[in-house]
């Protein structure tokens, strides 16, 4: 098997799935939470490293030192490999997710991994949540690129891997959750919820079992109490305020410092060196504890009473964040905030122990942190569930509760909008949320622009055929089908690549055809489609539905629809008539490869197409689908409206033993509807019908219609192949008909004889002498493949396959005619003698016409037309003028137009 081959299958193996969504959303948790761990623990050395110097070293000389160096050395690493990891990335995740143009990718994995462990371990005061957010969804952004997925698929694997490295660092995988409906993506689908959840749940779960508990708080072993009580709502309110004013204050700061850098003109580099110098040179003077934030922050939740520490810590910790952050340095906000936020809540429980005496300053310090990170992040419901995950106490809710809400209703009110929202307006992104996400190519479906017309080539046509078929269609590629199923595609690259390998001109499509083709579903949305046009660099797509071929969709289509928009061409309504309904139904096994639909109305009839498609499901083993239609008034509800269906259960009854008969499953069902091509058309859809044989009375009165209402709305919109039969007089003279063998006074040339074999007479009806006029079209396929079924109707049955030629040609093409029988030669299923010879006349209409009444033929099959056909009817009427002039029985075949 060649290499496009094993390439194309595997990418119509990787197309959008849920399980794929689900698979990759483990990968994405796991790969995310191994991500976390490194950084975590070599940020952690780095640390312990520099703490260890500055006991060697004078700590005025080896803090600024190694804040100097190690700035450097991060800044150059962002700005030389990867610009796009500087500052927290949750903004960037943010501009990915809203469809703004922002690189995410291993690349900027990586050198954020790197970058923010040197930067943490050169003293700044930034946390390391923050880089696991962009880590994790640069992650899933590079596997995204490895399966050909939707952008709604990889905007969600983006989000599911920015919660699972949120959700790894704090070991708390509902935060990681929450995150990304609260602040993110902002999508409740099932899809976004179940892909965040079991990759923030595999985050957590991995990150606890390799990295330690979250936050090294470990309140279990402080045997701490939890004494809230009313008293101490005012106090608790008075925490949420203060935290909203000084978050908004933190918030106001971080802008100013940023801008405040910009205005120095020096590079990230120097930014993130000079930052990591002011850091040393104040960490230096102060106390040895403020040397490790992760030990600073557990001594404010969990240490003695001191309010004035609290206040040193509070003050230095905002002022020395607001200097790393504003430098860009790779580092987030997240871990300060907790900081800070425990330093004012430790403030506010002195003053309430001072006064009452009934709190715990341990509730307080947690219900800070909490209100302080809900502030700055505007996300409370994060910042209750992150707290309450690292305590897993219940007496904590409700004063987190009160301050993280009270907290964020101030701050947003004070400095309204997100901060991160704040910080791309600073870059010059701005995300629209109002607006649609794709406009119209979010809201339209591939079945709504597809082209329901296709074009297709046979699993069994030659290579020389299939050259022909390019040669007289402008179209760059063909689906190629077998029983209407899609079983692969070739295009002109196909054919010119494989012109050197001297292949038989006889060798069949199937053997160089490319099989499991890229393909789309009905449901997938436009933005879908162009997404994966755009990825291989195709113009077209097939539409399939299960494996059945439905439509075609191509860039143009997708242009032609925006433009429309564009001219508020769809801005019309469209009224929707009211379904079908099923009153009555009787099912078989399902066995068959596919199924046959037999709409019956008309008892004398009904017993004749029965027969007919018996033939065709026993050659085919099909299933039989028989529908009976019966019309109510449109004012009323087809759901609603009584019926009696005594009569027409009587007539499938008579199907059912007929079927019984023949050993065929036969399901059958009775439908209320307004219109009967309407349900017919909902039949077809909801039993996967492959093929619909129905009978016609061969010409109408309506006007504008050409064989009548129902059966041009099925021969525009079934969405498989269509059979109508008119059926003939009944039974020729046998001395009248019958000129075995003989070759036409009009043929210019000598008949074409192929001896097949015998079977058996189905009906006592005339369907021994056959016609098949010829053309070189799509329906010429079908035709042929009918013939070894439908013959089978007959005693012993001759076919004659013809072409018309005008008078003019002297010398007629017979190409067409020997393409016929070699396909025919193919089936060997026929029991008589098959002769194919041309014929002269000025129309074809005319030629076919005059040929059965002068060799009085019992049966023509029409089909064989270039056009679709209704599309020859509307531009010559042939089929209902031939139908209309003879009196034999008339077949029209026509291939699967799709709808």
């Amino acid at each position: 098997m060649s290499l496009p081959v094993l390439t194309q299958r595997f990418r119509s193996w990787l197309q959008p799935r849920r399980g794929l969504a689900i698979a990759e959303a483990s990968i994405i948790g796991l790969v995310a939470a191994l991500s976390a761990v490194f950084l975590k623990v070599g940020s952690g050395w780095l640390g312990t490293w520099r703490v260890h110097t500055s006991h060697v070293l004078p700590a005025w000389f080896a803090l600024p030192l190694v804040g100097l160096i190690f700035g450097f050395l991060a800044g150059a690493l962002v700005q030389r490999l990867a610009p796009e990891a500087s500052g927290s990335g949750i903004p960037q995740v943010k501009a990915t997710l809203g469809n703004v143009s922002s690189a995410l990718s291993w690349r900027v994995a990586i050198v954020k991994l790197l970058s923010a462990i040197i930067a943490l371990g050169s003293g700044i005061t930034l946390g390391r949540q923050g880089p696991t957010v962009q880590v994790g969804a640069s992650l899933a952004a590079g596997m995204s690129r490895w399966v050909p997925t939707s952008p709604d698929h990889r905007r969600q694997m983006i989000a599911a891997g920015a919660g699972a490295g949120l959700a790894a660092a704090f070991n708390a995988p509902l935060a990681g959750v929450l995150f990304i409906v609260e602040e993110l993506l902002q999508d409740l689908s099932g899809l976004t919820l179940g892909t965040a959840i079991i990759a923030s749940f595999i985050g957590g779960v991995v990150s606890r079992l390799l990295g330690g508990r979250s936050l090294e708080l470990n309140l279990q072993l402080l045997n701490y109490s939890n004494k809230f009580s009313l008293p101490e709502i005012p106090f608790f309110l008075l925490l949420g305020i203060l935290a909203g004013l000084l978050g908004a204050l933190f918030n106001h700061g971080i802008v100013f410092s940023i801008k405040s850098y910009r205005k120095l003109h020096i590079s990230l580099p120097l930014r993130v060196a000079l930052a990591g110098l002011i850091s040393g040179i104040v960490v230096a003077m102060l106390p040895d504890y403020f040397r490790d934030n992760t030990g600073l922050r557990e001594y404010m939740i969990t240490g003695d009473t001191n309010a004035s520490l609290a206040l040193a810590v509070f003050v230095a910790q905002f002022m020395l964040t607001l200097i790393a952050f504003g430098s860009g340095a790779p580092g987030g906000l997240f871990a300060p905030s907790l900081i800070l936020g425990s330093c004012l809540g430790h403030f506010i429980g002195v003053c309430e122990s001072q006064l009452l005496g009934v709190g715990s300053l341990t509730t307080y310090a947690l219900a800070g942190m909490g209100g302080f990170f809900s502030a700055v992040s505007k996300v409370p419901i994060t910042a209750i569930v992150i707290v309450f995950e690292m305590t897993t106490d219940f007496n904590l809710v409700l004063p987190l509760m009160i301050v993280s809400v009270v907290a964020y209703l101030v701050a947003d009110k004070v400095m309204p909008g997100s901060l991160y929202d704040k910080l791309l307006q600073l870059n010059g992104i701005v995300i629209n949320k109002a607006a649609p996400v794709d406009g119209i190519l979010k809201t339209l479906t591939a079945k709504d622009v597809m082209q329901q017309q296709v074009e297709t080539l046979d699993a069994e046509m030659t290579l020389d055929e299939a050259r022909q078929a390019f040669s007289r269609s402008h179209h760059r590629g063909f689906p190629v089908v077998e029983d209407s199923k899609l079983v692969g595609i070739v295009t002109q690259t196909d054919l010119t690549k494989i012109h050197n390998r001297n292949l038989p001109n006889d060798t069949p499509l199937r053997e160089i055809m490319i099989t499991s083709p890229m393909t789309v579903t009905p449901i997938h949305n436009l933005s879908n489609v162009l997404y994966l046009l755009d990825r291989y660099q195709i113009s077209r797509l097939p539409v399939v539905q299960g494996r059945k071929l439905i439509g075609i969709i191509t860039r143009a289509d997708i242009i032609r629809v925006e433009a429309e928009h564009l001219n508020c061409e769809d801005a019309a309504p469209k009224l929707q008539p009211e379904p079908s309904y099923v009153v009555y139904q009787t099912r078989s096994p399902s066995i068959g490869r596919g199924r046959l639909l037999v709409p019956v109305a008309n008892p004398e009839t009904a017993a004749i197409l029965l027969q007919m498609a018996a033939a065709i499901a026993r050659d085919r083993h099909y299933e039989i689908e028989c529908v009976q239609v019966m019309l109510v008034s449109r004012h009323t509800s087809p759901a609603e409206t009584q019926v009696r269906t005594a009569k027409s259960r009587r007539l499938l009854r008579q199907a059912e033993v007929l079927a019984k008969k023949w050993h065929i499953p036969l399901h059958t069902q009775i439908r209320v509807a307004h219109d009967p091509a309407q349900a017919i058309l909902e039949t077809i859809n909801e039993q996967h019908i492959d093929l619909i044989l129905m009978g016609w009375k061969g010409s109408t009165s309506t006007p504008g219609r050409i064989f009548g209402n129902v059966v041009d709305t099925v021969i525009r919109q079934a969405t498989c192949d269509v059979v109508l039969v008119k059926l003939g007089g009944g039974r020729r003279q046998e001395a009248e008909g019958r000129r075995q063998g003989e070759q036409d006074k009009n043929s210019p040339s000598s008949p074409l004889i192929l001896p097949t074999q015998h079977s058996s007479p189905f009906t006592q009806h005339s369907f021994n002498r056959w016609l098949v006029p010829m053309a070189g079209g799509p329906n010429a396929t079908v035709a042929i493949k009918l013939l070894p079924a439908l013959v089978t109707l007959g005693n012993e049955p001759q076919i004659r396959l013809t072409q018309v030629f005008k008078p003019s040609e002297i010398k007629p093409d017979m190409t067409v005619l020997e393409q016929a029988i070699r396909q025919l030669m193919r089936r060997r299923k026929l029991s008589n003698t098959v002769i194919a010879s041309p014929v002269q006349a000025n129309s074809v209409a005319e030629g076919v016409i005059n040929l059965v009444k002068t060799e009085s033929y019992d049966v023509v099959v029409l089909g064989a037309s270039r056009e679709g056909l209704l599309q020859q009817v509307i531009q010559g009427n042939i089929p209902e003028a031939i139908a209309s002039g003879v009196e034999s029985t008339v077949i029209l075949v026509r291939g699967a137009i799709n709808n």
